[in-house]
């Protein structure tokens, strides 16, 4: 929903570019379309109705991040007050407390009293929403085929296994039906670069997620932000198996401007100005270390000889990367053109390079996934 408003199209325009393109393609294999950070029941709608059939549930407004900091009696009336709006069942805890929960060979879980009453007060209003939002995707699907992921990635703290296990249970217990769900993981996931983190510790804490997701489910683990996450991908296709639904999307624009940057670079250099200037606020809704400092000082571009300062390095790409809603709905060169026309120009004229440019990068995630 994010990206659409930001690129001014609905879900209608999106489904039907794929479709197009598919066709074009002469692609008869099974496909899909995930309609993705869904929060509200009029999102759900929207994209039901252009035919999407997967649907990303986004809770986080819902998620208190300030769960793990609150004090007992603090915790005690969060609870409560969850109790009387009918968030919580009365007893409710009587499902958690005083069992021991054998998730796998080499994982058993045991909640304390403040531990499930912190999961409760960050996770349950969230899930309490998600239930409401699974019930919107069913009526909107009117008896066809749907699939649901539930989201709690976008959270402040990491969800460990506990928070996970109770989030997993309580979906099942409300009757979500959970095709996958996304954990927020252990180091940073920003967007257009690799992952930065401990990679042994990343994989140990992945392999409690899918013993946990096995456990409640089975369902996959999602990866949000996954594009160009390489370093992590062995590990994923290791610990996940077919369990893994991996999102990546948004570099294949950074792909395309690397067609525009090789071929037209006086277009790309007024696309870096541009998204110079429309760095700090588009970077808002977004989890990135680049600063407005650091792309203040990068250089103009000269030419191809400087694709890799914006293209492959950190700054470069992440300024390129949070802009591309302003490029390509309000953006325009010197002469009052469009960037967006400019940029399906260069495409068109290039296609080879494209496809060649989008065949590498492509490869290249799904060749590390498989080394796993």
């Amino acid at each position: 929903v994010r990206e659409m408003e930001r690129t001014q199209r609905s879900p209608q325009e999106v489904l039907r570019a794929a479709q197009r393109a598919l066709a074009a393609a002469s692609y008869r294999q099974p496909w899909g379309a995930d309609a993705d950070h869904h929060k509200t029941p009029e999102d759900v709608a929207r994209s039901a109705a252009a035919g999407f059939t997967f649907f990303t549930i986004d809770p986080s407004a819902f998620v208190n991040n300030a769960a793990d900091r609150l004090a007992p009696a603090e915790l005690e009336a969060e609870i409560a007050g969850m109790e009387a709006d009918g968030v919580l069942a009365k007893g409710w805890s009587r499902e958690y407390l005083g069992r021991r929960f054998e998730v796998s060979a080499r994982l058993t879980l045991e909640f304390t009293p403040e531990r499930l009453d912190r999961a409760a007060v960050k996770y349950a209003r969230a899930l309490s929403h998600a239930a409401v939002m699974s019930d919107s995707i069913a009526k909107a699907c009117a008896g066809r085929p749907f699939d649901v992921e539930v989201s709690i990635d976008e959270t402040e703290t990491v969800t460990n296994p506990l928070d996970h296990l109770f989030c997993g249970l309580e979906l099942k217990r409300r009757g979500v039906p959970v095709t996958s769900l996304a954990p927020r993981f252990i180091g940073e996931f920003e967007k257009g670069i690799d992952y930065r983190g401990d990679l042994t510790a990343f994989e140990a804490q992945l392999r409690e997620h899918v013993a946990v997701a096995k456990f409640c489910g089975p369902y996959k683990i999602s990866i949000h932000s996954g594009s160009d996450k390489f370093s992590i991908y062995p590990a994923i296709g290791r610990a996940c198996g077919g369990l893994m639904h991996v999102k990546t999307a948004g570099t294949s624009y950074l792909e395309a401007l690397r067609v525009v940057a090789r071929t037209t670079p006086a277009l790309f250099a007024e696309i870096v100005e541009f998204s110079r200037g429309r760095f700090d606020s588009d970077r808002k809704s977004y989890h990135l270390s680049t600063t407005l400092a650091q792309v203040e000082s990068l250089p103009r571009y000269a030419g191809p000889q400087d694709e890799a300062r914006f293209l492959d390095e950190v700054a470069g790409r992440q300024l390129l990367h949070v802009t591309f809603g302003s490029v390509l709905t309000v953006g325009a060169d010197a002469r009052g053109r469009k960037f967006k026309d400019g940029i399906l120009e260069t495409l068109d004229r290039h296609a080879a390079l494209h496809l060649e440019l989008l065949d590498k990068h492509f490869t290249k995630h799904l060749a590390l996934l498989r080394a796993g």
